[in-house]
């Protein structure tokens, strides 16, 4: 690629990314935008102004070299600094101001990348990392809000198609033998800190749903008295069942006949060939011990992803090394609900395994550690701060999570405890 071209790139992507933010803040109002929906999300406002004020930190300052926009303002945007339900107290921009300031950043971020060179000896501008990862952390706050706006009351505000139906029936199992591959990068430009370095791993035989827990399977599961049986549950998982009063997936109303839920304002029955969302990781654990399986290592989940039998190599994606295409996945909020199983044939894996991109977060059984070789890179808070907490990784994106966000690499991790976010699960087992 051209150093033009890598101008145009990343300028395209900006605008269509802010084009998603503009959508998601302004589909409400004032109040709605200055509101907390929920004590673990923030307001909408924070977010908007959030995403202004780390590209002023990260593109005008740093690769720019410019004067600071508004350096007094540094300190609330700071979200190691101020937790989410402490937010909506902070002398927040409103929402006339915090549009003013991401526009005027913006245009002072454009003319920093019409000017920059793209130094290979630069990490932060080799590849045009610094401006990518500054997308990737916008789109990651458009998938944030986009939770947001499943947790608000109130009239439906977002709008998209269905997704595409099933194309074929996809069930049962895959084997994957025994063996090493290449997990990580070394050569994704835009991969984040924690995807590095890439580094082989060897892996017993061992076999993975062909795709995602479905709803239907899910509430199996519920009918079957599984929220109410210790023996599927750990001893944590168990406490926080009993604490939290779980019964069901969050945004799941109980109905005489049968189930419905709450999706962006609409009350509607249950699809039970969709993958199952909104539920944590001792729900998944849970499930998956019931049907006398285990969730997947984040090595197994990778492997399932990208290992080519073929050639002995590690793909970008499940389906090849192309960008994700419509027929490949559910990205980007293109859709608001997962697909049906079955919906995206093109984007199955070599080895036959099925929407392991988009749709829902898939828990895996791993918490957030550290490759072998690993370098934080820009910043230890992006994620060696995390290293060895109270995380679970979560692999694949979501239907609300955009592609530049995304890849067969790309590691995402929370508390075992959260279900706000588009989480679901695909279960494994030994091969014995």
């Amino acid at each position: 690629m051209t150093t033009e071209d890598l101008r145009l790139t990343i300028a395209a992507e900006l605008e269509r990314t802010r084009a998603r933010t503009a959508l998601l803040t302004e589909a409400v109002d004032d109040d709605d935008l200055t509101r907390q929906h929920s004590p673990l999300m923030s307001p909408l406002v924070w977010d908007l102004a959030h995403v202004g004020n780390q590209e002023e930190l990260w593109l005008v300052r740093d690769v720019g070299g410019r004067d600071p926009v508004r350096q007094d303002i540094d300190e609330l945007y700071d979200a190691f600094k101020h937790a989410r339900r402490d937010r909506p107290a902070l002398p927040l921009l409103d929402p006339l101001e915090a549009r003013a300031y991401v526009a005027r950043v913006r245009d002072k971020a454009l003319d920093v990348l019409d000017r920059v060179r793209f130094d290979p000896g630069a990490r932060l501008l080799d590849g045009g990392f610094a401006f990518g990862m500054i997308v990737q952390h916008e789109q990651q706050h458009d998938e944030t809000m986009l939770a947001t706006h499943q947790l608000r009351t109130g009239s439906p505000v977002l709008t998209a198609p269905p997704p595409p139906a099933a194309a074929n029936a996809v069930r049962g199992e895959i084997f994957i033998d025994a063996g090493g591959f290449v997990m990580g990068t070394d050569t994704e430009p835009w991969a984040l800190d924690n995807e590095r370095p890439a580094h082989t791993v060897d892996l017993g035989a061992f076999w993975i749903d062909a795709a995602p827990t479905t709803n239907g399977q899910y509430a199996a599961f519920i009918d079957a008295g599984g929220y109410d049986d210790p023996r599927w549950w750990s001893e944590r998982g168990w406490a926080h069942r009993q604490k939290a009063g779980l019964a069901a997936p969050l945004h799941w109303i109980r109905d005489r006949d049968g189930w419905l839920r709450r999706r962006f304002g609409h009350v509607e029955p249950v699809p039970m060939e969709e993958p199952v969302v909104h539920v944590c990781y001792f729900e998944a654990e849970a499930y998956a011990a019931w049907a006398g399986k285990r969730l997947p290592t984040e090595a197994e989940w990778e492997k399932a992803a990208r290992f080519d039998p073929a050639t002995g190599r590690s793909r970008r994606y499940p389906w090849g090394d192309d960008p994700p295409g419509p027929a490949h996945a559910n990205l980007g909020q293109r859709h608001l609900s997962p697909a049906p199983v079955g919906a995206y044939p093109a984007g199955a894996s070599p080895l036959g395994v099925h929407q392991l991109i988009g749709d829902v977060w898939e828990w895996v059984s791993s918490g957030f550690e550290p490759y072998p070789g690993f370098r934080a890179f820009p910043y230890p808070e992006y994620s060696e701060v995390f290293h060895g907490g109270d995380y679970k990784v979560l692999r694949g994106g979501s239907f609300g999570t955009d592609a530049a966000a995304c890849r067969g690499t790309f590691r995402n991790w929370d508390h075992p405890i959260r279900r706000q976010i588009f989480s679901g699960f695909r279960c494994a087992r030994d091969h014995v």
